[in-house]
């Protein structure tokens, strides 16, 4: 079992900027892959960044001048710093990995953006 834990949203205005953390409960060193995805209302689920145990880093590209992913194995952690946000990203925005063959997934954490 493993679980993730969103943190870092919040209210910010447009051209603003936001860090996400994301906490696992256990060691990510086994997760080949954490990644970053967002939901706003009424759209699809989408992946905004993923970031590899080796450090490939895979950025969509309507965010990719603007955001970044990181990741800490030592503290368990992945971080997505996002820059000049615009009222276009705000949605909920989880923390998703594969661990053992299975997916999972955090709560998510509201980051809305104001014109």
């Amino acid at each position: 079992q493993l679980q993730l834990v969103e943190s870092g949203g919040g209210l910010v205005q447009s051209g603003g900027s936001l860090r996400l953390s994301c906490a696992a409960s256990r060691s990510i060193f086994d997760c080949r892959s954490m990644s970053w995805y967002r939901q706003a209302a009424g759209l699809q689920r989408e992946l905004v960044a993923s970031i590899t145990f080796d450090d490939l880093i895979n950025i969509a590209g309507y965010v990719k001048a603007r955001f970044s992913i990181s990741r800490d194995n030592a503290r368990n952690m992945v971080y997505m710093h996002m820059n000049s946000l615009k009222p276009e990203d705000t949605a909920v925005y989880y923390c998703h990995t594969i661990y053992n063959g299975r997916p999972y997934w955090g709560n998510g954490t509201q980051v809305t953006v104001s014109s």
